[in-house]
């Protein structure tokens, strides 16, 4: 349990099944132990989910090679040629601006917003469909509008990728086997 000074009262599971309790520095700890027996069943079938996930993480990274640096370099030199003119595109459809555009190679994050509207994506966007590269480059814009991914959130990105769901799924789906060599 971590206490600061939020007004919320949150739980999160990471990705080694690992739980997390975020709690405001003066909620009685009744109060919390109330909120997590509410919560149970969420938390036990999130634990699950993720150490499948861990599992098959682990069982994947057996079976395959890890990208080399050599095709990193190359996935950032292509992010970085195809990617500023999907953002442009859509920031003109969306009517937002932004600010830098960052390529990385991340293992956990296929973009980010930040607050000043900078912009960061992961080069094995490269390695993946036109479709999913342009819904994580709308899923970032839209943050450029909303902040977090509230309803009106979601629904900002609907308005351009209608079955941005499916996009989601793919990359849930298929993220972890992108992070090594097709053999």
């Amino acid at each position: 349990m971590i206490r600061s000074k939020r007004k919320t009262l949150v739980i999160e599971v990471n990705a080694k099944g690992e739980v997390c309790v975020r709690a405001p520095l003066r909620m009685p700890i009744s109060q919390i132990n109330k909120f997590i027996g509410q919560k149970a069943d969420w938390i036990d079938d999130h634990v699950r989910k993720m150490k499948v996930r861990q599992k098959e993480r682990q069982e994947a990274s057996e079976e395959k090679v890890p990208i080399s640096e050599q095709e990193i370099k190359l996935l950032k030199t292509r992010a970085k040629r195809i990617i500023p003119g999907k953002v442009r595109s859509y920031a003109a459809l969306i009517g937002v601006t932004y600010g830098n555009i960052t390529i990385r190679m991340q293992k956990s994050r296929w973009g980010s917003c930040s607050a000043k509207g900078n912009l960061n994506f992961n080069c094995l966007l490269m390695k993946t469909p036109d479709e999913i590269i342009d819904y994580v480059i709308v899923h970032e814009l839209c943050h450029r509008k909303e902040m977090n991914h509230s309803p009106r959130f979601w629904a900002e990105v609907e308005k351009i990728i209608p079955d941005y769901k499916e996009k989601r799924k793919w990359l849930k789906d298929h993220g972890n086997e992108l992070m090594y060599r097709q053999t």
